[in-house]
């Protein structure tokens, strides 16, 4: 149910979609029984110790629903999404009429009733039951404190170590621990907020516009409807530096440099592809906000500002295009969304499509097309075998441009983009393609294991091969040095270099003394700045128990807490040596304050697993 009807750009009504009656297993709200038109927060930052308690940090204000009525028989509650860390004080509702002056606001009861772990239900009464089509507003009071929607950071968590730091993280149901909502896929809504911060910060949103009110004060506006687990706040020490026409990067001072060497004038390249590949970027803004270090995840596409690791500042744009992944969900996944997280293939098969597309009329080869788990995915899979049934690239990319235009603003179903396919593509459903033996589409979408189908990646096995024969080489008891020599190395990009560690580090341990050589020999891999090298050399010196460099799986360790990074190098600290092991103790001691909450549970589970 999105706000925004028809929106394949004709005047012929819009098509129905199976996702209208779709249900969401995953939402306590009655979201059928309403439109959500508008949704504005109000809220002021304060910075202090965890809470409760008096001084404690938190986000207090309200949230005002701007909604309309849809049951014919008209609904006499209105039950929202919400979370036991959420303290709504107080509910007031105001009828919207037509005619001059505000009509006044009633206090409306309101209780709350458990649904899950993630959340349970706000119960709001309306004092009489709302038509079908009268228009309301319900303004909340509330206070969040620590809850697993609103990330609290302190200090000593973010890169300037001086001033703490505030974000959140809404995929898939966690903004109903931000704000009461129809915590669904399935509703898009455009939004406002006016967020007060502290002396000394700045506020950033998911939003079209950023306004500097006062001092203090920051107002933004999202202009396009989307879904509430795109609504995302940041505050802390940021400033920000233009790196394109429609780009800018925002990081803490200490980092904003490196952002902007890293990324100034390559953004524009990626979105003006994108466009040609898929239709209009209808968001305005791409920028990009590096989140301090301890920011577990690779990137969050949060629409108009893309969350991002600070581990993609590699110093030499080695890892620059991994962002392609989160433009691409500009068009799969923001602007057509899955109904419900059961069709998540929806959001990230496409996605994963997409940015492979980029990435081969970019340059020719996608990193992905040879080395990846991306092709094992079954919503990628899915999308690859659809395009090998049209048989022509062109004639498919120009589908999805129409696919996008169809459904944008909307949110659907499987069987909504299915139909689309077979409507499209007529000569397709004459040969019921849908019902091939052992390739049905239900098959696909119903049925667990492996994918029926599995994309051609032989291109890309030229490129790997050198990599493949390298590693072989070094795994020897004589090395070859002059054979070894022979192999340019130096021109391979990230992902051969990738290949190339992962399959030394299948081959390890490798004889004495050749870990060493291996370092010698490379310098420019074993002291990379680029985090995916480091990862992985970090795993070769221990699992060959290369003692003179475990200094670089501290220094890594120290650098950042992203989870991918963090978690596979404990695991071989503590599958190796005794000394790997007191490493991992000591590096866990001396980086615990700096990490994610989450990840440090993780961490604690591999360093001292509780007996059971």
């Amino acid at each position: 149910m999105a706000s925004d009807g028809g929106s394949s750009g004709s005047s012929a009504a819009p098509r129905p979609l199976h996702s209208a009656q779709a249900v969401d297993v995953a939402s306590a709200s009655n979201f059928r029984a309403f439109e959500m038109l508008h949704l504005h927060l109000d809220l002021r930052a304060e910075f202090g110790p965890p809470g409760p308690g008096p001084g404690s940090r938190g986000l207090s204000g309200t949230a005002v629903l701007d909604l309309r009525g849809l049951l014919p028989q008209g609904a006499t509650e209105l039950r929202l999404d919400a979370h036991p860390c959420l303290e709504v004080t107080a509910a007031t509702l105001r009828r919207l009429r037509p005619g001059p002056g505000e009509p006044p606001a009633e206090p409306v009861p309101f209780h709350a009733q458990p649904f899950s772990h993630y959340g349970q239900a706000l119960c709001v009464a309306l004092p009489r039951p709302c038509p079908p089509g009268e228009r309301f507003q319900v303004l909340l009071t509330y206070r969040v404190g620590e809850g697993p929607g609103v990330c609290w950071l302190a200090p000593e968590q973010t890169a300037g170590k001086e001033k703490p730091f505030v974000y959140t993280q809404g995929q898939a149901v966690l903004n109903r621990a931000f704000f009461p909502c129809f915590d669904t896929p399935a509703v898009k809504c455009r939004y406002s907020a006016l967020v007060e911060v502290p002396d000394g910060f700045t506020a950033v949103m998911s939003a079209s516009t950023w306004e500097k009110r006062g001092p203090n004060k920051f107002f933004f506006q999202m202009c396009q409807p989307i879904p509430s687990y795109l609504i995302a706040l940041a505050i802390g020490d940021l400033v920000s530096a233009e790196v394109g026409p429609r780009s800018r990067v925002w990081a803490e001072p200490c980092l904003i440099d490196a952002a902007k060497e890293e990324y100034n004038g390559v953004i524009e390249e990626f979105l003006a592809t994108g466009e040609k590949l898929f239709g209009p970027y209808v968001w305005g803004r791409y920028d990009l906000l590096f989140m301090p270090p301890s920011f577990p995840f690779g990137g969050m596409e949060n629409p108009c500002l893309t969350f991002v690791t600070p581990c993609l500042l590699a110093g030499d744009r080695s890892l620059a295009d991994v962002i392609i992944h989160e433009i691409s969900h500009s068009w799969f996944g923001n602007l057509v969304t899955n109904a419900n997280w059961g069709e998540f293939w929806l959001n990230e098969g496409f996605t994963m499509y997409a940015q492979r597309r980029i990435s081969t009329v970019l340059f020719g080869v996608d990193p992905d097309d040879t080395y990846n788990e991306t092709p094992y995915e079954k919503g990628f899979c899915f999308v690859s075998y659809l395009a090998h049934l049209v048989g022509d690239q062109d004639r498919f990319d120009t589908f999805l441009k129409a696919y996008v235009n169809e459904f944008k603003f909307q949110s659907i179903l499987a069987e909504d983009f299915l139909e689309f396919y077979l409507e499209y593509f007529p000569e397709l459903k004459e040969r019921r393609v849908d019902s091939i033996p052992g390739l049905e589409f239900d098959r696909w979408l119903n049925s667990p294991g492996w994918p029926p189908y599995l994309p051609d990646l032989s291109p890309g096995d030229s490129l790997m091969r050198p990599a493949e024969e390298l590693a072989q080489q070094w795994a020897t008891e004589e090395l070859d040095m002059g054979a070894i020599g022979a192999v340019a190395i130096s021109t391979w990009k990230t992902y051969q270099l990738v290949y190339f560690l992962d399959k030394i580090l299948q081959r390890s341990p490798l004889p004495p003394g050749n870990v060493k050589k291996l370092a010698e020999t490379y310098p420019n891999v074993s002291n990379s700045r680029n985090a995916e090298l480091r990862l992985r050399w970090g795993q070769i010196v221990l699992k060959n128990d290369h003692q003179e460099d475990f200094w670089k799986v501290k220094e890594f360790l120290q650098s950042q807490g992203k989870q991918k990074y963090t978690l596979p190098l404990y695991r071989a600290m503590m599958g190796g040596s005794g000394e790997a092991q007191a490493l991992a103790r000591e590096t866990f001691a001396a980086t615990a304050k700096q990490l994610h909450s989450n990840v440090v549970n993780y961490v604690q589970q591999i360093v001292a697993p509780v007996a059971t």
